[in-house]
């Protein structure tokens, strides 16, 4: 499993699959951007390469 999003634990997989479940729109990856607007990304503490 190739994570994506080290933050929310989202793998490539499960975000292309939620593309195809929804006629090409990705709502993980808007809440990615949603949560990370907001000041909810810590990929510099959680992904290996620190960022």
């Amino acid at each position: 499993m190739k994570l994506i999003c080290y933050c929310f634990a989202h793998s490539e997989d499960e975000i292309r699959r939620a593309v195809l479940e929804d006629n090409g729109r990705s709502r993980i990856m808007e809440q990615i951007l949603t949560a990370n607007k907001a000041g909810a990304c810590r990929c510099v503490e959680t992904h290996p390469q620190g960022r």
